[in-house]
């Protein structure tokens, strides 16, 4: 660079392809602040490869952005004037200690130029720290180091990447055993997206626990010294984060979660005997009902259904895939009224059923899926989410994933219902819902069916594997339909299969069916039972 040849403008490197990192002077000469490549004004080009550099001009105070005398001569950071143009010089040291790298920016106009060879320069300001201490901290630029170096008291290393949130990577790389060799790595990049993203992208170069990462208030921290801010800058300095990928945390963070622990709403079973296994149900969980056919499972639904909402003042979703909305609003005003409704024979006096109609229906709290047989799993999705996003439903009911899976594409109904049960454990976290699936299952093996009463086991859940691995409890019905005893046959016993939340697990609860009332209510072990 001659004391004559002013900056020009910024250009795509026809040797490095980057977009703007060429600086046009006026001579004609060039130099790519990314690759080291240089075009002279005798239209030769390559890389600098000028060793004969000499700081130009004196260090001063930098009244402007508060820097002091002494922090720009211990970085020999210098003003120069050339042709009334006023630069401030940053030089750039190779690991010997030579000077190899002149970078100049114009205070003015803010342009900058760089002279000699950046390839073989260290960061800025590293050659003036030995490594082994124990904090550096880097910046994104160099005015940034100077107020960071200050603003600490001059105690530990300050030093910045040569070319921006773009290059960073690349630069700490070429440094990465000196930087290593310190205790703490402090990262103090912009406050905007690119400093974030840079810093993030820096901080995986080091082991788990090496790395801190500020969080800025001010736009960096040549900001915070210009804005008289130093102690806010060393609150946030000493606050700094300890790095960890994306879904990893250290657990030390979690203290204040365990000493003053988030206080969970349960919500009991209508039956005690299941919640000494269960302690209830709770937002943000998947209860799985499995059964075989006809062991009562839509009963123990509408019991359900009308606790939920007698208990409750939370609004529910009910997506029945196999019954009209109106047998699904039937069989909770059955529970209201202790009545069957969907017994021909069943009498009930009109203004009876309205004001069971008012006590339940007409609250406005129930949302039903108005749907016969299968539904597309994207809509299905769209719809449990509607009721909890939009309807402000906190509990769902989605009886049952077999038929839900029959119409989607594809033929491998193990893989669809994995999908599914994958999307309906990621809408659950989401939304903060509890969500109750109901599942078929499998024959067992054996001569023993399901309807002689046989035992309900995880691995006879029909189709995937998916559905108890997702599930926070399972809870399978057992019942002996063709018992010669009438109370045995109308009795089931609710099996607790896997329970995340206790870990409790066993035969929790006996109910027995009443034909007249359609209840389900709580007893005791039939005798002779085998279950």
């Amino acid at each position: 660079m001659s004391e004559e040849d002013p900056f020009l403008r910024h250009e795509p490197c026809p040797a490095c392809g980057s977009k703007d990192n060429l600086a046009r002077y006026q001579s004609g000469s060039a130099h790519c602040f990314g690759c080291d490549y240089h075009e002279h004004s005798d239209g030769s080009a390559g890389i600098n490869t000028n060793t004969m550099l000499k700081i130009p001009g004196e260090s001063k105070m930098d009244t402007a952005r508060k820097i002091s005398l002494a922090t720009n001569q211990k970085y020999k950071v210098t003003n120069w004037f050339n042709n009334n143009t006023e630069y401030k010089v940053y030089p750039y040291f190779d690991s010997d200690g030579s000077l190899v790298g002149l970078k100049y920016r114009g205070i003015r106009d803010k342009s900058f130029r760089f002279e000699g060879s950046s390839k073989d320069s260290g960061l800025f300001g590293q050659n003036l720290f030995k490594g082994g201490g124990k904090y550096v901290t880097i910046t994104e630029g160099e005015e940034d180091a100077l107020a960071a170096y200050q603003m600490m008291g001059s105690r530990w290393p300050a030093v910045s990447i040569r070319t921006g949130a773009k290059g960073a990577v690349r630069d700490v790389k070429a440094e990465l055993e000196w930087l290593d060799s310190f205790e703490k790595i402090v990262i103090c990049f912009d406050n905007d997206q690119p400093g974030k993203d840079a810093a993030k992208e820096v901080a995986q170069l080091f082991m788990p626990g090496k790395v801190l990462i500020m969080q800025p208030e001010y736009k960096d921290a040549g900001e915070y010294l210009v804005q008289g801010k130093e102690k806010d800058f060393m609150d946030h300095w000493w606050k700094a984060k300890e790095f960890m990928l994306d879904g990893i945390i250290n657990a030390k963070s979690l203290k204040d979660e365990i000493f003053n622990p988030p206080k969970i709403q349960s919500i009991p079973y209508p039956w005690s005997c299941l919640n000494d296994f269960t302690y209830g149900f709770r937002e943000q969980e998947l209860v799985t009902i499995t059964a075989g056919s006809g062991m009562g499972k839509s009963s123990v639904l509408r019991e359900l259904e009308h606790w939920l909402l007698k208990n409750t003042e939370d609004n529910i979703g009910i997506l029945a895939l196999e019954e009209t909305t109106r047998r699904t609003t039937q069989g909770i005003l059955s529970v209201e009224l202790n009545k069957p409704l969907h017994i021909p024979d069943t009498v009930v006096d009109p203004g009876e059923l309205e004001t069971a109609w008012n006590n339940t229906i007409n609250s406005g709290r129930v949302f039903l899926h108005e749907h016969f047989g299968s539904t597309g799993e994207d809509n299905l999705i769209f719809k449990i989410r509607t009721m909890a996003k939009s309807l402000d439903c906190k509990w769902v009911i989605l009886d049952h994933i077999s038929i839900a899976v029959s119409g989607m594409e594809g033929d491998n109904e193990r893989q669809l219902i994995d999908r599914l049960m994958t999307k309906l454990r990621t809408l659950v976290h989401e939304t903060g819902i509890g969500l109750f699936v109901v599942s078929h299952l499998r024959r067992p093996t054996g001569d023993k069916g399901h309807e002689r009463g046989a035992e309900v086991t995880l691995n006879q859940l029909r189709g995937s594997h998916a559905i108890a691995q997702l599930s926070d409890i399972v809870l399978g019905l057992e019942r002996d339909q063709q018992a010669e005893d009438e109370s045995k046959r109308n009795t089931t016993l609710i099996r607790v299969i896997k329970n995340r939340f206790t870990g409790l697990t066993g035969p929790a609860c006996y109910l027995e069916y009443n034909k007249y009332t359609g209840r389900m209510a709580e007893t005791g072990k039939p005798e002779d039972s085998e279950f």
